[in-house]
């Protein structure tokens, strides 16, 4: 398909995805596609795609998954599986869909995590290495406790309000988050054992002052992968740097995402 700088991607009668497209198409140069976090959007990005995009030259393709932004609710309850099934469904038809080729995926909280999954299920070539803000390995009892928070915010503040703003059916965004990850039974919920069989190089990025994770979900990445993994780990930073430190958040990724690219392309040339 040809990509507009916007638009909607319809994957089946139930999932029109909004999409947002920066820079060159995925037919001209790599691509990073961004994943968003639990309650975030293609919106809710801000600026930082079309900054990621100038400071690697690569195009940046940021999406809203169902139930999110202006794409199609999702069924509630979601299942407990909701990150598999966007890893193993959801997104191997959606890279197909843009024509991606060659690049990055960079995930956020959810978002990474269902990057992780899909680099440790799926052996796909053309991602080159993954850079997850964030991410969710397992389960621990501060971000829940902080999630059941959120809740709470939810109901007796102006949060609904402010998140109406980006979603179309800000109910669903919110339920379809929050009720899975309050569910008693995703205390279970673990992807550590599938990152032993990522390939490719990673970069993770953390604030130390994370509300919903601690440390522990960098050092599982370092015990179980086999695969290269850097630590990008922000001093009074919390859960979003994309938003609290945008600036050091882009000069980690771009880094990263720049040798990456260069190491790839460095060596088409010369096995050529």
């Amino acid at each position: 398909m040809t990509l507009a700088d916007q638009g909607f991607i319809e994957l089946d009668v139930e999932r029109r995805l909004e999409y947002r497209m920066v820079g060159p198409r995925p037919a001209d140069a790599p691509t990073i596609v961004m994943l968003h976090e639990g309650l975030g959007c293609a919106g809710l990005w801000g600026e930082f795609p079309d900054k990621l995009g100038a400071a690697t030259g690569a195009g940046v393709f940021v999406y809203s998954r169902a139930g999110y932004g202006q794409s199609s609710p999702a069924r509630l309850p979601r299942p407990l599986s909701f990150m598999h099934d966007e890893a193993k469904d959801t997104l191997p038809r959606l890279l197909d869909a843009i024509g991606f080729r060659r690049g990055l995926l960079l995930g956020h909280s959810d978002g990474a995590s269902i990057a992780a999954i899909y680099a440790g299920s799926v052996q796909d070539h053309r991602v080159r290495g993954l850079i997850l803000i964030a991410p969710h390995f397992f389960t621990e009892d501060m971000g829940i406790a902080e999630i059941a928070r959120v809740k709470d915010t939810y109901a007796t503040t102006d949060l609904r309000a402010k998140l109406a703003r980006w979603h179309a059916d800000v109910d669903n965004a919110f339920r379809g988050w929050n009720d899975a990850w309050l569910d008693a039974d995703f205390r279970k919920w673990d992807i550590t054992p599938g990152l032993a069989y990522i390939r490719v190089p990673i970069l993770i990025v953390q604030g130390e002052n994370d509300q919903y994770g601690t440390v522990k979900q960098i050092e599982a990445a370092e015990r179980e992968c086999y695969c290269p993994v850097e630590i990008a780990l922000l001093p009074s930073v919390g859960h979003s740097p994309h938003r609290e430190a945008p600036d050091v958040l882009l000069k980690a990724t771009s880094e990263f995402a720049n040798r990456l690219l260069r190491d790839h392309q460095e060596g088409v040339i010369h096995a050529a």
